[in-house]
């Protein structure tokens, strides 16, 4: 039996980071370890319902519910903001972590994005694992990706100012690795995706990254959802929490769905955006700011996604065929591999029309080979373990016996 353990987690406040951990974090609390939680305010209820001690910080980033635009339009837009952020909140946790009554934990946990959770578990000489959301590094990933990425944002003289300030952040904390490697190559990993989301995963090392698969639990607290009578056929159309400010895309939703027979649609539409800027909506369409997303694909026929990583898996979990609609970042290679699968098909925002939609929802639902494959993928899933299976990887890695409580 696993000597109950003082355990750290820490992360950003972005539904797509926090989200995926949440379960491991509830069961590893099940199991009696103290379980603390850096996090902004704005997570601090979400996490306590886990069991878990918030610790909040204050952070710079754009928050949850912040437009995407205010992340920029370049690589280096992207990424600066995460190292002000790190720089800025390392001092804050150092201060409750060691002076402010938590206590320097056994194992430090953390979201691929929280870089000073790495530098807290190098100060403490403690274990540190990534608990990845989306994609992890494979053999070749630098060369392939990575470098023609950065090939031309290094060149410039803001992107040389922004390496030498991130080594010389890594450095003033005793840590001499290039930031490159610090940022994408942990030396533990536990990924909480399906492997089959997961890019040349033959290629990735899984003496370091091990996948666990989907760690959803129970969503009860975020509410519920009953299929209409008389809806013969369920479609949720959902870009996630941060892609919302769609009006223009919700249009052709709604002129794809709305009065289709037998259909009844659901829109997430954010809060980002107003209803009003829908126009007529029919009786069969049902506009939400938010919704209780799993509970819905467990009952829908179709999912229009934007293919982030966590609606990706939920809607394999849910054997839900996808239209994949992309907006940023990792989903569209999210959307690449859906389709690669014969789950999903892939549409860009601009070729996402009324008429295409519709077409290409009605060959998707009627698909037996389709609906062969989503079994067959949720049952391969059953197999990686899951959230139980998480916490039993990141028990073995504490010290033995645990050194702190």
């Amino acid at each position: 039996m696993t000597t109950p353990a003082h355990i750290a987690m820490f992360s950003i406040a972005a539904h797509g980071h926090v989200n995926p951990s949440l379960e491991v974090i509830r069961e590893l609390v099940a199991r009696g370890h103290r379980v603390t939680y850096g996090i902004p305010p704005a997570f601090a209820e979400k996490v306590a319902r886990t069991g878990a001690l918030p610790v909040p910080y204050t952070s710079t980033l754009p928050g949850p519910d912040a437009d995407p635009e205010a992340w920029g339009t370049t690589l280096l837009d992207n990424v600066e903001p995460f190292l002000d952020d790190a720089i800025q909140a390392l001092p804050q946790l150092i201060e409750a972590y060691e002076h402010g009554g938590h206590g320097v934990p056994d194992l430090v946990l953390h979201d691929i994005a929280s870089y000073p959770a790495r530098v807290l578990a190098h100060r403490w000489g403690v274990p540190a694992i990534s608990l990845s959301p989306n994609l992890v590094a494979w053999d070749g990933y630098e060369e392939e990706v990575a470098e023609p990425m950065w090939a031309e944002p290094r060149k410039t003289e803001r992107g040389r100012a922004y390496y030498a300030r991130f080594a010389s952040w890594l450095a003033e904390n005793g840590i001499t690795r290039h930031p490159d490697p610090f940022a994408g190559r942990p030396a533990r990993s536990i990924v909480l995706i399906p492997k089959v989301l997961q890019p040349h995963a033959d290629r990735v090392d899984e003496r370091v990254h091990s996948f666990v698969g989907a760690c959803q639990g129970d969503r009860s607290a975020e509410g519920d959802w009953r299929r209409p009578a008389g809806a013969e056929k369920v479609v949720l159309v959902s870009l996630g929490s941060a892609f919302t400010k769609q009006p223009a895309f919700y249009r052709e939703c709604v002129a794809a769905f709305g009065d289709l027979p037998g259909w009844h649609l659901v829109l997430q539409v954010g809060r980002r955006v107003d209803p009003g800027e829908l126009g007529v909506v029919p009786a069969n369409v049902e506009v939400r700011s938010w919704v209780p997303q799993l509970a819905i694909l467990k009952q829908a026929d179709l999912f229009v996604t934007h293919a982030g990583a966590g609606g990706s898996q939920e809607g394999l979990a849910t054997v839900t065929p996808m239209i994949a609609v992309p907006q940023a970042v990792d989903q569209f290679g999210n959307a690449d591999m859906l389709q690669g699968l014969g789950v999903a098909r892939r549409l860009d925002t601009e070729k996402a029309d009324a008429a295409t939609l519709r077409a290409t929802a009605l060959a998707l639902v009627d698909d037996p080979e389709v609906a062969r494959r989503l079994e067959h993928i949720r049952a391969d899933m059953a197999q990686e373990g899951g959230t139980p299976r998480a916490a039993d990887l990141i028990e073995t890695e504490l010290p033995t016996p645990a050194r702190r409580m």
